[in-house]
């Protein structure tokens, strides 16, 4: 009898500490608070922006892929996941992913914009200048970033063969929404 009570008094201990709160449950509340079904959303292409913003690409290419599953893969959508895939040097991933999203949106510049970046970074500068080509008419030369992305891939066209020391470093830039720019960088 006494090894029966032992175990029960035992068991509702251990239920007790298993509880929310266990042994030292307040009442007054302090939890995590609990999911409101009737909360809105934050949509996630404005949650993976700001997280671009910050430079966390990583965090930003969860809340796209997010707004992907809630949205669909839209151009906005596949521009954005496109640049986090960027950010994050994974320019296969990125180039796949821009070229669907020039295909589903042929109009839109910055689209355009950031497949000739990725296309710079993998070395492939003809085809780079072509893209910012289409950017730059399709922006009607309104932007100073396609622009300058388009300059710097001519001169690099143009200048087809370095020597050593001539050679030069470049580095993505993000401007506005979406978009980089290349900047040649200074030792």
């Amino acid at each position: 009898m006494r090894l029966a009570t032992f175990v029960a008094i035992l068991s509702l201990l251990g239920l007790t500490a298993c509880s929310s709160g266990g042994l030292s449950a307040r009442h007054d509340g302090v939890y995590a608070p609990a999911l409101d079904p009737r909360g809105e959303a934050v949509d996630g292409l404005v949650v993976g922006h700001r997280l671009m913003e910050a430079g966390q690409a990583e965090l930003a290419l969860e809340a796209f892929t997010r707004a992907a599953g809630k949205e669909g893969l839209t151009p906005d959508v596949l521009v954005a996941l496109g640049s986090a895939n960027l950010a994050l040097g994974r320019l296969n991933q990125s180039e796949k992913i821009l070229r669907r999203a020039i295909k589903d949106a042929p109009d839109w510049p910055e689209a355009w914009n950031n497949l000739g970046v990725v296309l710079m970074e993998r070395d492939k500068t003809a085809e780079a200048a072509e893209m910012f080509r289409r950017a730059f008419a399709l922006d009607n030369g309104e932007s100073d970033a396609i622009r300058d992305n388009l300059r710097l891939a001519l001169a690099k066209v143009e200048t087809s063969v370095y020597a050593d020391d001539t050679e030069q470093d470049y580095k993505l830039v993000r401007r506005g929404r979406g978009s980089y720019l290349i900047r040649a960088t200074s030792d």
